[in-house]
């Protein structure tokens, strides 16, 4: 009986401890919470703040959004507006929620969609009626149920077509929409025609609104936004080369975390450009709709989608360099700066090339006629020199080629060992000694938890001797990053024909040697280009 009192007791103990740690959780929970409540004004509001002051277009196409609803509910507020066009007033709110967009390119596209749909549908739809009305009332019903299934198979058909999915896709939605809308509707109402009336004026007064407001208050322009794009790019990728190179030279340590990833200006310089594809093809099919509103306004957008291609390829390069600033295996920096003086010189170099590609562009104008980049060359030529006169850090010594070495015989001989090594007093399971069945149970779960710990632990130590006993040069991942510095010149090769291609088809004006104070051009002399200069770099093992 006291057994059963004392068990009794036990459960009642233990479940006084799970409520006491419930509510301790609890307690814990609330005050997290109410942390949160407190700062959520405070971080809201400066969500608001910042939001607003990186770009301050966005307050004004909110007040431009606001203004034109306010605009079109007055169909419905003011009387004789309301007795003229009636219910279907709530079309011209639809419109101007749904067609005004942040930019007049992208408004004017699904405006001018939205119009054009709207009325072919309507067309059609009366003209579909004016066949049906001579019929009698069965065949008016088969006609029209024919006539949906017909229309909807082409029209969704047609979207699949790669020029009207990329310009008129909305446009058929619309159309789609109104025809079924109008079709459907008249084999009950016999009004057809009033219906398709009331239904363009409606959207043709919201597209209206939204066409005043996208092109005469505070306009924002595709192609310019292109434009500015294009030239921020420029600017980060130059910036993330020469940061990049001047790190990896750097005499200080620097920690690497995956959660300050967004706050380094080296990632930040390149994922504006890696994340650029979308948006740069977006802007130019926009920007084809808008029209020449200033002299300068009528650019090859597709120019511009070719050249943000180039630049995210450049990218990929400054994204390796990046990447072996993050590698396991560093050269010393000993040997790093043997080479720094030329790396910095040549990443200056590429630097001030793209940022003069980048004022070329923002002043619209053709790059210097000076010689391209007489101290590129050069840069390229130190680097070049300085490589062949290191000849043992890339090769290593000759030994090590032929025989293996006491090191690797060492290391099998560790490796073999740890392979046939028998496991330790205990790590077994007996089965035969005289045990109850938990008991044995109970040790050979605590044995195999602890022969797993061991495969763990003996994995690092395998990979361990054997990365070890490889003898690497000790130049070799500088050897990498000595690759993609000089690959990333010959990708600045690319971008500047990209250029040059540019400025030709939109006509640039031509260069004045008061335009910029910084020379470097993007023209080259006759039968030489920075490629030549890649050819004459060393290759491994030529010394």
């Amino acid at each position: 009986m006291f057994s059963w009192i004392a068990l009794g007791m036990d459960k009642m103990n233990f479940m006084s401890g799970e409520i006491a740690a419930c509510l301790d959780h609890m307690k814990k929970h609330v005050k997290i919470v109410g942390a949160k409540m407190k700062k959520w004004p405070g971080s809201t509001w400066e969500t608001i703040w910042e939001v607003g002051r990186e770009d301050p277009r966005r307050v004004i196409h909110g007040l431009k959004v606001g203004l034109s609803l306010t605009l079109v509910s007055l169909l419905y507020l003011m009387e004789p507006l309301f007795n003229g066009i009636g219910q279907n007033a709530i079309w011209a709110v639809m419109t101007v929620v749904v067609v005004l967009e942040f930019t007049a390119g992208a408004t004017l596209c699904k405006g001018l969609n939205r119009g054009l749909g709207t009325l072919l549908a309507g067309s059609l739809a009366f003209v579909m009626e004016y066949i049906a009305e001579e019929s009698g009332h069965v065949f008016r019903a088969i006609f029209i149920g024919a006539a949906v299934f017909f229309i909807g198979f082409a029209s969704t058909y047609i979207r699949f077509f790669p020029h009207i999915k990329k310009n008129y896709d909305y446009g058929v939605v619309i159309f789609l929409l109104t025809f079924n809308l109008i079709t459907v509707s008249s084999y009950r109402v016999h009004n057809v025609l009033k219906i398709a009336h009331d239904r363009f004026y409606t959207i043709a007064i919201g597209c209206g609104i939204c066409l005043l407001m996208t092109l005469l208050v505070f306009p924002n322009w595709s192609g310019v936004e292109l434009h500015h794009s294009t030239v921020s790019k420029l600017e980060g990728l130059a910036k993330s080369i020469e940061a990049c190179v001047n790190e990896y030279f750097s005499d200080e340590e620097k920690e690497t975390s995956e959660d300050k990833s967004s706050e380094d200006p080296i990632y930040k310089g390149y994922k504006a450009v890696l994340d650029s594809k979308s948006s740069d093809e977006t802007l130019a099919l926009h920007a084809s709709w808008e029209p020449r509103h200033w002299r300068h306004c009528r650019f090859p957008w597709q120019q511009y989608v070719k050249l943000g291609s180039t630049l995210r390829h450049f990218g990929y390069t400054v994204v390796a360099l990046h990447g072996c600033l993050q590698t396991e295996i560093q050269t010393p920096r000993r040997v790093r700066a043997l080479f720094k003086d030329p790396c910095i010189r040549l990443a200056s170099e590429v630097s001030k090339a793209l940022r003069e590609l980048a004022s070329s562009i923002r002043n619209r104008r053709q790059c210097s006629p000076e010689l391209l980049s007489d101290h590129l060359h050069q840069a390229l030529q130190d680097l070049n020199t300085a490589l062949k006169s290191q000849p043992r850090l890339f090769l290593g010594p000759k030994t090590h080629q032929s025989t293996p070495t006491p090191t690797n015989a060492n290391a099998n001989a560790n490796l073999l060992a740890l392979a046939t090594q028998k496991p330790e007093k205990g790590m077994g399971v007996s089965l035969t000694s005289f045990k109850t069945d938990t008991l044995a149970l109970m040790e050979w779960k605590s044995n195999k938890r602890a022969s797993c710990e061991q495969a763990k632990t003996l994995r690092p130590t395998l990979s361990k001797i054997a990365i070890t006993s490889l003898e690497f040069s000790e130049a070799l991942p500088f050897a990498a990053f000595a690759s993609l510095l000089v690959e990333s010149v010959a990708r600045l090769d690319l971008v500047i024909e990209e250029v040059e291609e540019l400025g030709r088809i939109a006509s640039f004006k031509e260069y004045e040697a008061e335009d910029e104070q910084v020379v470097v051009t993007c023209e080259r002399p006759k039968g030489e280009s920075v490629a030549g200069d890649l050819k004459n770099l060393p290759t491994q093992g030529a010394d």
